[in-house]
């Protein structure tokens, strides 16, 4: 059943009976840096296999079970991949390099169910959650007249029914609390929309300190409903905020963005950054914050990347507080599950229909500025190199021997890899992929080619191939 059905199956609900609570993310009244799921935090914990000088980070885009199912065959081949060992470690795959994952919407449940599960994921994932009809669920349990209750109370909606779902099926109760405590999983990274503002709505603790709340005690069920609360066809998602009341400290790259005698560097995004976390302090005139899908912001859970980067070019403070001297290395690969379905419209003379023209409105900018933020991860990576060259040149100009440059601006490889159904050459084929619906549920055989293409996909990406065979050659350090 396609997301159209499910919407209009949900709207034809007559809801009436008596309260029910959402959970609350409950206040804080002082910050601690040194406890919650916080990504300067556990970036920097210490892994066997993992290489402290370089920062691997997955970016698993939105579209139901068509992303959890193509990202999930992206982590399969990550697994298949050797690293050889080097510098005392071990050989290992390249699946053990990868330091953070982020997912939006459907791939979300990829991304949390990899940093809970760990190795587990490769015998649980697919009968728990990819090949199981979990559409066709949710619409049975909102149809329900011993449902019907709850879901006609204020505080909890069809967002919160999906919740409870998820935690039966996938999650089991877990909270960001239990990722916390996981020692050699990836941190992930998961995100929604604030409806009032457009801004991410991170599940972090940097973030969850802005709402003077704690984020451990969240569970991941809830967060993975949040950032698949497609508009209309699921509700938002409510958070309480506390913000301005618990001494939240801006984060350290905002001096170095706002001041008047900031450098001249790119720092666009970093800038509506700031003004989005500006916002969340005001908790007297947004005591809550309502929260839908994360597709609506960043439909490839690539903004906070691009926004982190372009933060740590213009920002001393912030590099030196993630420890970005050290890194040597840095792999960006974004799984894009972005469709395409074939249509008739510019056929004929008459325009499609209300609901179609809502569901195109509002999904062709999402898969336009996704495809930006591919080129703009590149055009960064290309920036990087050029202004490399320019510093060492400036130490030149300062006297120094180039020997002396080049060791005083260390280089940083940066590979930014697509894996997307675009990659496909046979047309047939391709047709096929961007012509699955987005959906929670896809026949068995849809999710083994998905599975199959998505490592296909990065097997055969030629930037994917470049730098493994840099890593086997020793012209770079394993990533």
């Amino acid at each position: 059943m396609s997301m159209r059905a499910l919407a209009a199956a949900l709207a034809a609900l007559a809801l009436s009976g008596c309260t029910a609570l959402a959970p609350i993310n409950p206040p804080i009244t002082q910050i601690d840096p040194n406890s919650g799921y916080r990504i300067a935090k556990l970036l920097k914990r210490e892994q066997v296999n993992n290489n402290p000088q370089a920062l691997v980070v997955l970016a698993f885009s939105g579209g139901g079970t068509r992303a959890a199912a193509l990202s999930y065959g992206v982590l399969e081949e990550l697994r298949r991949t050797p690293i050889p060992g080097t510098d005392g470690r071990p050989a290992h795959t390249f699946l053990d390099e990868v330091d953070v994952v982020a997912g939006v919407s459907g791939g979300s449940f990829t991304a949390l169910a990899y940093a809970l599960y760990g190795e587990r994921l490769f015998t649980e994932f697919e009968p728990r959650f990819l090949k199981r009809d979990v559409q066709g669920e949710l619409i049975a349990r909102a149809l329900s007249p011993r449902n019907w209750g709850r879901l006609g109370s204020d505080s909890y909606g069809r967002s919160e029914l999906a919740a409870d779902y998820y935690d039966e099926i996938l999650f089991g109760g877990a909270t960001f609390a239990d990722l916390a405590e996981r020692r050699d999983a990836p941190f992930a990274l998961v995100t929604g929309t604030d409806l009032s503002t457009g801004a991410r709505f991170e599940f972090s603790q940097e973030h969850f300190d802005l709402l003077c709340s704690r984020l451990d005690a969240v569970r991941l069920a809830r967060a993975a409903a949040t950032s698949s609360a497609v508009p209309v066809v699921l509700s938002p998602v409510t958070y309480r905020n506390y913000g301005g009341h618990c001494g939240a400290p801006m984060p350290s790259w905002v001096d170095d963005i706002v001041k008047a005698d900031a450098p001249a560097r790119p720092a666009g995004r970093a800038l509506l950054r700031y003004r989005e976390i500006e916002a969340l302090g005001d908790s007297a005139r947004r005591p809550y914050i309502h929260v839908v899908d994360g597709g609506v912001s960043d439909n490839l859970g690539l903004r906070g990347a691009l926004e982190a980067f372009e933060e740590l070019e213009a920002s001393p403070a912030y590099r030196h507080e993630t420890g970005f001297s050290e890194l040597r290395h840095i792999v960006v690969i974004v799984v894009n599950s972005r469709s395409d379905p074939s249509t008739d419209w510019d056929r004929k003379s008459t325009p499609p229909g209300f609901v179609t023209q809502l569901l195109q409105s509002s999904s062709l900018p999402i898969d336009h500025f996704s495809s930006d933020s591919v080129e703009l991860l590149k055009d960064i990576a290309q920036r990087w190199a050029s202004r490399r060259k320019l510093d060492i040149a400036e130490k030149r100009l300062e006297g120094m021997t180039k020997a002396q440059a080049e060791a005083t601006v260390p280089a940083i490889t940066f590979d930014a890899i697509d894996v997307s159904f675009d990659a496909i050459t046979d047309p047939e084929e391709r047709r096929y992929f961007m012509n699955l619906p987005t959906s929670f549920v896809l026949p068995d055989d849809a999710v083994d080619r998905l599975r199959a293409v998505g490592g296909r996909l990065l097997r055969e990406s030629r930037s994917y191939q470049n730098l493994l065979k840099q890593i086997a050659y020793g012209s770079a350090a394993p990533p």
